[in-house]
């Protein structure tokens, strides 16, 4: 599960408005007759409209700067293997989000009017997605980019034989291309996978946004705090402040776990991804021990992450070479950095 939080978008080419992203979230309902729309929810309802969400989000501002976002946006990416627990996507997913968002209020270290706060406290709407497309950004585009960047320089050329700017074999050249996108590494239905394209399979996921100030518009509540935990001294008063990412990542995947009967796998889980950029011995030490099956779907996952694995990897030895250790952990670090939820 791959988790991101970031803040509304602002700037000169963005606007104030939660409407330019809220319209993006109804990119999927398209071209849909009304009953197959995907809507809006909360912890309360369901089928609410575009509208609503951007006018409770907008008006729910009070007392913040241009330059503070009024709304986080919070991505969360079910894997493959966690996808394939659910019998109906849609419910399910939704299902989950009510449970989600109370690890998300649990998570900060705030206090209103003298009490903890509560799921009743925040303003959040979410959405279903299931379709997902290539981005720049994904292993399987890097990977393919020489071959792409070959296919665009010959098209060029065929281009400019048929404008008659030079000579050449048109056929040839076509049929190098033919070629190239043959030998493109990554496929996907027998055809070369390209930024834009559709990923197969079950794509759904997650997109939820929930107001910077709470349910009553006075107070900030901010999961982007660089404070973990911790007290300050404001007006006389002992105040609590601070959002545990931590803390939110791992309920994260207990709850889905939990609401789903899941059995995840070390390599799957935030903990150990952590550990892997904090201590990659440990990590790896952690791995080899693991009991044989559970190590195989490990490293299958691990694989499938788009990180570069070496044949020669001892997977019944505790130390790993340190030549094996810094390949894999640059291959990791781009995986995580590109889909995850930036440690």
């Amino acid at each position: 599960m791959y988790i991101t939080i970031t803040p509304q978008k602002l700037g000169n080419n963005y606007s104030q408005s939660s409407g330019d992203f809220v319209g993006y979230l109804e990119k999927e309902n398209q071209g849909l007759n009304l009953q197959d729309h995907e809507h809006f929810f909360n912890q309360y309802a369901d089928k609410i409209t575009a509208e609503e969400v951007t006018t409770e989000i907008d008006n729910n501002g009070a007392k913040l700067k241009k330059t503070e976002p009024k709304f986080y946006s919070i991505t969360v990416s079910p894997s493959k293997y966690e996808l394939s627990r659910l019998q109906n996507s849609s419910e399910d997913l939704k299902k989950y989000t009510r449970e989600l968002m109370k690890d998300y209020v649990a998570s900060f270290n705030r206090e209103i009017n003298g009490k903890p706060i509560t799921i009743g406290a925040i303003k959040y709407y979410s959405k279903i997605e299931h379709q997902r497309t290539f981005k720049g950004m994904d292993w399987q585009i890097k990977a393919n980019q020489p071959y792409a960047t070959k296919i665009l320089q010959l098209n060029t050329e065929i281009r400019r034989i048929q404008e008659g700017i030079k000579e050449g074999n048109i056929k040839l050249l076509r049929n190098k291309v033919e070629q190239l996108e043959r030998e493109a590494p990554h496929q996907q239905d027998g055809k070369r996978i390209v930024q834009g394209m559709p990923k197969a399979g079950n794509q759904s996921h997650i997109h939820i946004i929930v107001s910077r100030k709470d349910a009553s518009n006075t107070f900030s509540l901010s999961p982007g705090s660089k404070h973990k935990a911790s007290q300050v001294e404001m007006h006389g008063k002992t105040v609590k402040r601070g959002f545990d990412r931590d803390l939110f990542f791992e309920r994260a995947e207990k709850t889905f776990d939990k609401t789903f009967g899941y059995q995840r796998n070390f390599a799957e889980t935030y903990k150990a991804r952590k550990n892997f950029i904090k201590n990659p011995k440990i990590y790896f030490a952690t791995l080899m021990k693991l009991p044989t099956n559970e190590k195989a779907i490990a490293f299958k996952m691990i694989k499938e992450s788009g990180v570069p694995m070496l044949p020669s990897i001892p997977v019944t030895q505790a130390q790993l070479a340190m030549k094996i250790f810094n390949r894999l952990r640059k291959g990791l670090e781009v995986a995580i950095k590109s889909s995850s939820i930036g440690i």
